[in-house]
């Protein structure tokens, strides 16, 4: 069994650590919920395990992903930006989540497009669920 991933964001540094845990996560639309009552917005992530062995491939291992859960409390207000919402199907590539101001966070995907949160106060979760399971692909960015 593989140790589960498991983070809490109550500041901006925090949310750095787990924006860089998240980075090149794949999100169906459809896993993109926000509990209104609950005043929650939750993202269900394909995550790919950055933490893990980062030197798998020239150590003859493959890079994994694992499924995982991405959780925000004290949210007043969801913004969407160029989100697809009329195809569920639609996978969005997750590039960062960052503190805006005080009471925003931004989440930011591929192709422009963003879904802004208005909240009381950060305080956001990360768990991993499931077990991992091997790729060989690992994200790469082009150098701009």
């Amino acid at each position: 069994m593989t140790a589960k991933l498991k983070l809490s964001a109550l500041d901006a540094d925090d949310l750095a650590i787990i924006s860089a845990a998240v980075q090149d996560a794949l999100v169906a639309v459809r896993d993109c919920a926000y509990l209104k009552d609950e005043k929650r917005f939750v993202l269900l992530l394909n995550r790919f395990r950055w933490e893990a062995d980062p030197d798998a491939e020239s150590n003859g291992g493959s890079h994994s992903r694992t499924h995982s859960a991405l959780v925000f409390n004290d949210v007043t207000t969801v913004r969407h930006h160029d989100i697809p919402t009329g195809e569920p199907d639609r996978m969005l590539e997750l590039l960062a989540v960052a503190l805006e101001s005080e009471h925003s966070v931004l989440v930011r995907f591929s192709a422009g497009r963003a879904i802004r949160l208005e909240i009381g106060r950060l305080a956001c979760h990360l768990g991993d669920v499931g077990e991992p399971w091997p790729t060989p692909w690992k994200p790469a960015h082009p150098v701009e």
